[in-house]
C-alpha cells in the first residue's frame, strides 16, 4: 500500500502542469517599484545595449593591418671625434626599410678608429678589477666587458685597484653622460605613416591616406584632427608633445613612444564614416616616474680599412626615440541574430522584475498570506477528484471493519 501511495504521488508531481495566475494587486508601493524596474530595464536595453554598445550589430575585431613608414629631414652635427657630419634619413633611421617599429637617432657618442689590440679594461666593468696578475686569468672572457683577459693586471701603483689588460677593440668606449641632443633639428623631422586595414568578415578595406588625385597634397599637408585627419604626416616634435613630453628632453637620453591607430567602424553608416583615430603615449616610463630604466640607447659600428689594409671601426652609442606603431580596431554591421538575442535577454529581465515584486508581496508585506492564497491555487481534474473520493471511501470501510 505504501509503495502504491508513493508511486501515485510521484506520478502526480511528474505530470503536474503549472500555469501563471494573474492577480491585480492594488498596492501603490509595489506598483511604483515594478514600474521603476521596468523603466530601468528598458533604459538599460535601449541606452546601453543598443545605443552605446550597438547590440544590434555583428562585429569583427580581427583587423588585418599593414603599416609603411618613411622619414624625411636633414640635420648637421659637429663633434671632436666625428667632425662635421650631415645626417639624412639613411643615417638616423634604424632600420631604414620603413616598418611598424623604428628608431630615430637624436644623440650619439662616437669612439673613432678602434683597432684590435691590447688595452686596459674599463673601471666600470666589475669583472675587470684586479690586484695582481693572478686575478686576470689569460684567455678568460671579461663578464659584461670588452674583450679577453691577457693575464696582466695594469695598476697605477701598488696600493691602487687596477684593471685587467684585454685583447679587443681599442681604445675602449669612454664614459659619456648626455647633456643635450646633438641632432637638434630632429624635432622638425617628419614621419609618414601609411596604414592599410581590412575586415574580412564584411569584405571592407580602407587606408588612412586621403583619396585624392592631387599629387601635391602629401607634400604640403601636416596631420590635424580637424583640418587634415587623412594626412598621415607627423612632425616628431608634435608627436612627443601629444604624448605629454618635451622633445628636447626626450631626445637627450632617448625614449619609446607608442602611436596607436584605432579604427572603430560603424558600417551601417557607410564607408565615409570609418575614420582612424590616433593616440600617442610614452612607453618607457611608469606612472611614478621613479625608475632608472627610462631612456633608450644601443651600440652599432661602421667598419673600414686604411690604405695599408688594416681593419678599423668607429663605435657609435646612439640615443634616440623608438616608435611603436600599433593598430587596433573593430567593425560592426546590423544583423538579426544579435538583435534577437539582446531583445530576448531584455524580455527575460522583465520576467525577473515580476519575480522580484512577487517576493516583496509574499515575504515583505504584512498581507503576504492573503496574497499567497490568491496567487497559488490547486486545480484537480474530475478524474483525480473521483479517485480521491474512492480512496476516502475505502479508508472509511477499512475503519468500520476495524
Amino acid at each position: 500500500m505504501a509503495g502504491n501511495s508513493f508511486k501515485r504521488r510521484f506520478l502526480d508531481v511528474l505530470f503536474d502542469y503549472k500555469t501563471e495566475k494573474y492577480v491585480d494587486t492594488k498596492n501603490k508601493k509595489v506598483g511604483v517599484l515594478y514600474r521603476l524596474i521596468q523603466l530601468s530595464i528598458i533604459g538599460y536595453l535601449i541606452g546601453w545595449v543598443f545605443v552605446t554598445k550597438k547590440g544590434y550589430q555583428e562585429t569583427d575585431e580581427a583587423i588585418q593591418s599593414s603599416v609603411i613608414t618613411k622619414l624625411k629631414g636633414v640635420s648637421v652635427t659637429n663633434t671632436t671625434e666625428s667632425g662635421l657630419l650631415v645626417w639624412g634619413p639613411e643615417d638616423y633611421v634604424i632600420p631604414p626599410q620603413g616598418e611598424a617599429v623604428l628608431f630615430v637617432v637624436t644623440n650619439f657618442l662616437e669612439t673613432p678608429k678602434q683597432k684590435l689590440g691590447h688595452c686596459a679594461e674599463s673601471h666600470r666593468v666589475l669583472d675587470g678589477h684586479c690586484q695582481n696578475d693572478e686575478d686576470c686569468e689569460e684567455g678568460k672572457m671579461v663578464v659584461a666587458g670588452n674583450g679577453i683577459k691577457s693575464g696582466r693586471c695594469l695598476r697605477q701603483d701598488e696600493n691602487s685597484t687596477g684593471t685587467c689588460e684585454i685583447y679587443g677593440w681599442c681604445p675602449i668606449e669612454r664614459k659619456f653622460k648626455p647633456q643635450g641632443p646633438l641632432l637638434k633639428n630632429a624635432e622638425n623631422f617628419t614621419i609618414y605613416i601609411k596604414n592599410f586595414i581590412q575586415f574580412s568578415k564584411f569584405t571592407f578595406s580602407k587606408c588612412n591616406v586621403l583619396e585624392t588625385t592631387d599629387a601635391s597634397y602629401l607634400r604640403r599637408c601636416r596631420f590635424d584632427e580637424e583640418l587634415h585627419p587623412y594626412c598621415p604626416i607627423f612632425r616628431l616634435g608634435d608627436i612627443t608633445r601629444r604624448a605629454g613630453y618635451n622633445f628636447q628632453d626626450l631626445a637627450t637620453s632617448g625614449g619609446s613612444i607608442g602611436i596607436m591607430i584605432e579604427w572603430d567602424c560603424d558600417l551601417d553608416k557607410g564607408y565615409s564614416n570609418c575614420h582612424p583615430v590616433y593616440h600617442f603615449t610614452r612607453l618607457d616610463i611608469n606612472v611614478s616616474n621613479k625608475t632608472i630604466a627610462t631612456g633608450f640607447n644601443f651600440r652599432h659600428s661602421r667598419y673600414f680599412k686604411n690604405a695599408a689594409g688594416e681593419s678599423y671601426r668607429s663605435l657609435f652609442k646612439v640615443y634616440g626615440i623608438r616608435f611603436n606603431i600599433m593598430v587596433h580596431g573593430k567593425a560592426g554591421m546590423f544583423s538579426i541574430i544579435p538583435t534577437a538575442i539582446n531583445v530576448g535577454s531584455g524580455l527575460a529581465l522583465m520576467g525577473a522584475g515580476v519575480f522580484f515584486c512577487d517576493l516583496v508581496l509574499l515575504y515583505l508585506m504584512k498581507k503576504g498570506d492573503s496574497y499567497r492564497e490568491r496567487k497559488f491555487e490547486e486545480y484537480k481534474s474530475k478524474k483525480s477528484t473521483t479517485e480521491d473520493n474512492n480512496v476516502e471511501d475505502r479508508k472509511g470501510v477499512a475503519d468500520r471493519i476495524i
